[in-house]
């Protein structure tokens, strides 16, 4: 294994376990509808114990996302996750309220009662898929560092890079592309939530009012999600020779990756079709696995694109301050060692998610109603 192959085997994990984090945000959708969707109390404990069951997912696969960047992309971790701390900050903490929200929201005495909690788990889906999808679009435009790896001698501070101004990674929320790509993740959250609860929740009241949303927020979903494509294909990017590692800019780079690698595009279209077949029939209420449909979709509609933002020689994290300093998979990837002991670890990952399919399919079996929340051997949120 050449390292070359194993930089791009590690980048396509990557973007697979980003893709996965998208649809697995279902969770978070749902939380963001806790007052919407949801019109009493009864159809709240069920959104919230539905939810409750798959959390630990998201999390785990967040986390699991920013530690296979930090062991095969070292340099792009510490220089984001480093530099970008306080909107990193900002969606952990968002994380973490989340976590302690399932744990007490239900708890006899609780400290600061079910609505408190309530209200973390609504901004935990509303902030935390936004900012997460900003933090995605960082991919495509880049940030304000700066980088000498000769600082790695100089005992008294060996940092390699540093942001460039005070914000540390608010100033990502200014530029256009990142906003739409938060709002986009978060629309699609919102819908595969709505997907999810209809054939999962035991209350046609419930249903009935989720269907009537799904409608404008699947459509909402499709129509951003075109917009975004266009703005994408209309940024310019940064390339760097494959020889020299010389970094140059390029109009309609992540378009011209499309065409010229082909498979990410084919991909793409699939991804495509799948989520409007998944929303067109549950729009017309037929069809019983329009939620696999549309995730799956989804799943395929994201991965191609993470694809094209470092495939191809492409700058994955460009410096707005000097492209000279932007990152690429040649010049930000650990060891051939280290990433060729991790890909024997990886082999392991389909076993992983082998259980994880079983414990979902357990779990999730049969819709859930009122009376599952009444049986004594159960845990409520």
């Amino acid at each position: 294994m050449t390292i070359s192959f194993l930089q791009h085997y590690w980048w396509a994990l990557v973007s697979l376990l980003g893709a996965l984090l998208v649809f697995l945000l279902f969770v978070q959708g749902g939380q963001s509808l806790i007052w919407v969707t949801a019109k009493n109390s009864q159809q709240r404990s069920l959104l919230v114990n539905l939810l409750g069951h798959k959390w630990e997912l998201t999390f785990t696969t967040l986390v699991t996302f920013g530690g296979a960047i930090f062991a095969s992309f070292p340099l792009y971790y510490s220089t984001s996750f480093g530099g970008a701390y306080w909107l990193w900050i900002t969606i952990l903490l968002l994380f973490v309220i989340q976590a302690v929200s399932y744990e007490f929201r239900s708890k006899a005495g609780n400290l600061l009662g079910q609505k408190t909690y309530d209200g973390f788990l609504f901004l935990n889906g509303l902030l935390g898929t936004v900012l997460l999808g900003v933090a995605v679009g960082t991919f495509f435009t880049g940030g304000a560092f700066i980088m000498d790896k000769t600082a790695l001698v100089h005992t008294g501070g060996p940092v390699i890079s540093k942001w460039a101004n005070g914000w540390h990674g608010l100033d990502a929320l200014a530029h256009p592309f990142n906003l739409l790509m938060g709002v986009g993740v978060y629309a699609a959250a919102c819908t595969m939530a709505l997907l999810f609860t209809i054939q999962s929740i035991d209350d046609a009241a419930y249903k009935a009012r989720a269907l009537k949303q799904l409608r404008v927020v699947g459509t909402v979903f499709v129509l951003g999600f075109v917009v975004l494509l266009v703005y994408l294909f209309c940024l310019t990017g940064y390339r760097a020779d494959p020889v020299t590692g010389h970094v140059t800019p390029q109009t309609h780079i992540y378009l011209h990756n499309m065409l010229e690698l082909v498979w990410p595009a084919v991909i793409l279209l699939l991804g495509v079709v799948l989520v409007l077949w998944g929303l067109g029939c549950a729009f017309f209420e037929k069809g019983k696995y329009n939620y696999w449909i549309t995730s799956i979709g989804v799943v395929l509609a994201v991965f191609p694109l993470l694809i094209c933002a470092a495939f191809n020689n492409t700058a994955y994290f460009a410096s707005t301050v000097d492209p000279h300093y932007s990152l690429t998979l040649v010049n930000s990837s650990s060891s051939i060692f280290t990433l060729k002991v991790m890909s024997y670890v990886s082999l392991l990952i389909p076993f992983v998610l082998a259980y994880i399919a079983y414990v979902w399919y357990v779990l999730t079996k049969k819709p859930m109603g009122k009376t599952d929340l009444e049986a004594p051997d159960v845990t409520v949120y």
